[in-house]
C-alpha cells in the first residue's frame, strides 16, 4: 500500500477558494450563511468603594489548603494496598467528639463501622466504594473515599496520596451530595440547593504549590427543573456534606475513567 501523502498547499488553496466562492454565492439558499446580528458592545467591570485599602488576611478560614497525616495506617504497598475502611476507622478514632459517646453528632457512623467487614461498599457499611485516579499528575493513583455521616443526610468526602509511608489527606468536604464527579485533577462536587431549579457545583483542583486540592470554583448552577427544592441542609462553613441515603440514583455511578 503507497504511503499516505500530505495534499500539496496549491491544492489547500484551490480547495479553499472554491469552498468560499461556494458560500458567497449561496449565502440566500436554506442552509447557506446568515448574520447573527448586532453585537453588543463589551463593557468592563465597574470598581466600587475604591478608596477602601485592601485587605491583608482573610477574615475566615476556609481551611483551603489543609493536609494532614493519617496517623495509625501506615502504606507499604501503594495506595491500592490501604485498607478504606482502616482509613475511616482512623478518622473516627481521632475525633471521637465527633463520633463516639450518646451526644456525638455522627454516632450511628461509628455504631455502622461494625458492618464493614466485608468491606467498603458492601452491605450496610458507612464506607463507600473507593476510586482510583491520577489526581496529582505524578502518575500515581490517589484515592477518592466517601462516607456517610449518620445519623443524617451528609457525606464525608476525603481525597488521599501517599507521601513515602506515610498517607496524606489533601481534600476534605461534607454536605448533602447529588453527584461527585472526578475529571482531569479536580473533584466536582454537586449539592441541592435551598432555592428551586439551582444546586451548588465546587470544584477542588490540585495546586502542586500548596500540595493541596484548593476549592478552585464554588458556583450555583440552573438545573433545569422549577420543582420544589429540598429541605438543605444547615451549610456551617462554604462547603458541607454527603450522599444522602445513597440511592442508586445519587450514588457516583462508575465510568470509563474510574477504576
Amino acid at each position: 500500500m503507497p504511503p499516505l501523502r500530505r495534499p500539496s498547499r496549491a491544492l489547500l488553496a484551490a480547495a479553499a477558494a472554491g469552498l468560499l466562492a461556494a458560500a458567497v454565492t449561496g449565502c440566500g439558499d436554506a442552509g447557506g450563511l446568515r448574520g447573527a446580528g448586532a453585537t453588543p458592545t463589551a463593557v468592563g467591570p465597574a470598581r466600587l468603594w475604591p478608596e477602601l485599602a485592601p485587605a491583608s488576611s482573610p477574615a475566615f478560614d476556609f481551611d483551603e489548603a489543609e493536609t494532614k497525616v493519617v496517623e495509625g495506617v501506615r502504606v507499604t504497598g501503594g495506595i491500592r494496598g490501604v485498607d478504606p475502611v482502616a482509613i475511616v476507622r482512623a478518622e473516627i478514632d481521632a475525633d471521637p467528639k465527633e463520633y463516639a459517646g450518646a451526644g456525638a453528632e455522627y454516632r450511628e457512623t461509628a455504631r455502622r463501622m461494625a458492618d464493614c467487614a466485608q468491606g467498603a461498599g458492601k452491605g450496610r457499611c458507612p464506607v463507600l466504594r473507593p476510586y482510583y485516579r491520577d489526581l496529582t499528575g505524578d502518575g500515581r493513583d490517589e484515592l477518592a473515599l466517601g462516607f456517610r455521616q449518620l445519623p443524617g443526610t451528609l457525606t464525608a468526602v476525603r481525597v488521599y496520596t501517599v507521601q513515602g509511608s506515610r498517607l496524606v489527606q489533601v481534600m476534605q468536604h461534607e454536605d448533602a451530595l447529588s453527584r461527585v464527579e472526578l475529571a482531569g485533577h479536580s473533584v466536582i462536587v454537586r449539592s441541592p440547593s435551598e432555592v428551586a431549579g439551582y444546586e451548588y457545583r465546587l470544584q477542588w483542583t490540585w495546586d502542586p504549590d500548596q500540595k493541596a486540592m484548593l476549592l478552585t470554583q464554588d458556583e450555583m448552577l440552573r438545573t433545569g427543573g422549577l420543582t420544589a427544592a429540598p429541605v438543605p441542609t444547615p451549610r456551617p462553613k462554604r462547603s458541607a456534606a454527603p450522599w444522602p441515603s445513597l440511592s442508586p440514583s445519587l450514588a457516583p455511578s462508575p465510568s470509563a475513567g474510574l477504576r
